[in-house]
């Protein structure tokens, strides 16, 4: 058998990042964090932004649901937040045409749990209207340019229309600088006086047709219309605050308005019209949360390995065992997939889930943003014999075929064997403490080449 040649990983010729840590714990113990995810079909989900943020950029488990690897998932769209990049706005900025998207979205969900076209119309037309923007009110004295040119934010373009409120009375009796403190916390805070969805109603209306607008937005799975998911209150509200930076509750929507430039005469008044631009502060119908989503063998090595993780079901956190048992029922050949995994990571590799080439696993060097990955991983648990029922018996042609396409991605193929004793039990492999016996033996499989061994021959 030839002895393998090492290359060395290929290092990405752009990173814009730097690298952190290799695993999301502290090694001194002072500022040693628990995440938090749960069991979502099938999936181990994490929530909140600041176990994401923990998880993905110290070591680099999971991946966004929304986004590429990192997740970095963003309504706003791009060339509008350079376009007012002036205007010292931190709302995601959108379309028109992409928020009326949003609002037929919602209207579908609505029309789905039973709800007629004239309560769908109302709740929605409740939920939409304008709202104030103090931000861009206090900007409006600063900012002062002719109405007519469109080269940059005009004052009118940051203008936005006044929004009445329900309950005048109350808004009347304060002072114009409560009045504008409290009406970015009302806002915020779904005060009646300000909140469109908070309309006040008699009694029998409530318990008519519109009974559900109470009770119209869901924040755990991001739709203006309650899904009938139960939860606590202050599991609720922890997770309305958490993700309000995922997905907001409130959009900047540009929006265009006709308009004539007065040094024009009425003859011409149809021609020079002028379409100003100008952002309004609407409410987000349908909200898309992105989460971190793991792979088992991540979470369980979150969990087993390091410690910093608790996965829960419902309301309660899954022991290890527990975990051990319910990932080897969600995939069966979890065990072998998971002692390859925390073999390699052990090792100081960076494993990813390897189903895009066809593999078990890929193996990158500190993390996808610096290097590509070197190997793809093919794991098998065999006996003493390295005989066993092979979970993917490979014939010459597919194993041919399969280093082809490893190959032509610039990387190698590696066959991990996981040895198991003959004297193993399966009583012993119903719990992690199995892999203390386990031997691993590693197999790189390179494509020989008659012409270029003769060449080497006779160069020696």
């Amino acid at each position: 058998m030839a002895e393998a040649v090492f290359h060395p990983p290929r290092r990405k010729r752009r990173v814009f990042e730097s690298y952190e840590s290799p695993f999301p714990v502290d090694v001194g113990g002072k500022d040693f964090r628990i995440c938090q995810a749960e069991i979502i079909n099938n999936n181990v989900i994490v929530r909140n932004p600041e176990d994401i943020e923990q998880l993905y950029n110290k070591g680099y488990f999971g991946k966004g649901i929304l986004s590429r690897s990192r997740p970095e998932y963003s309504i706003s769209d791009p060339s509008l937040v350079t376009k007012w990049q002036g205007g010292n706005i931190n709302m995601p900025i959108i379309t028109s045409r992409k928020y009326q998207y949003r609002v037929q979205w919602a209207k579908s969900i609505l029309r789905e749990q039973g709800f007629d076209e004239r309560s769908v119309a109302k709740i929605l037309e409740n939920y939409t209207k304008p709202l104030e923007l103090p931000l861009l009110e206090e900007n409006r004295a600063e900012k002062n340019s002719n109405s007519c040119n469109r080269t940059g934010p005009s004052t009118e373009n940051t203008e936005l229309p006044n929004q009445s409120s329900t309950n005048t009375g109350n808004v009347a009796a304060r002072s114009p600088e409560n009045q504008k403190e409290g009406h970015k916390k009302a806002c915020l805070e779904g005060d009646p006086a300000f909140d469109p969805v908070a309309v006040s109603r008699s009694k029998e209306q409530e318990e008519g047709d519109l009974k559900e607008v109470a009770e119209v937005s869901c924040q755990k799975h991001g739709f203006l219309v309650h899904c009938g998911c139960k939860e606590s209150t202050e599991q609720r509200s922890c997770e309305t605050v958490k993700s309000r930076e995922c997905a907001p509750e409130y959009v900047l929507v540009q929006e265009e308005e006709g308009s004539l430039c007065p040094e024009d005469d009425s003859a011409h008044a149809q021609e020079n019209v002028v379409k100003k631009e100008k952002l309004v502060c609407r409410r987000n119908p349908f909200r898309i949360f992105e989460y971190l989503q793991l792979s088992l063998e991540e979470a369980f090595f979150l969990v087993y390995a390091l410690g910093c993780l608790s996965i829960y079901y419902g309301e309660e956190p899954l022991t290890i065992l527990k975990l051990w048992e319910v990932f080897n029922e969600v995939k069966p050949n979890f065990k072998t997939t998971y002692m390859a995994y925390h073999y390699f990571r052990s090792k100081g590799w960076v494993p990813k889930v390897g189903l895009k080439y066809g593999t078990d696993l890929l193996l990158y060097r500190k993390g996808p943003p610096f290097y590509h990955a070197s190997y793809s991983v093919l794991a098998e648990l065999v006996d003493d014999n390295f005989e066993g029922s092979l979970r993917r018996p490979l014939s010459w042609k597919s194993l041919s075929g399969l280093n082809r396409t490893t190959v032509n991605a610039s990387k190698e193929l590696m066959l991990c064997y996981l040895i198991r004793p003959s004297d193993m039990t399966e009583k012993e492999m119903s719990t992690p403490e199995c892999m203390r016996r386990i031997k691993v033996q590693e197999l790189i499989v390179s494509r020989w080449v008659s012409s270029r061994e003769r060449s080497e021959q006779d160069e020696l």
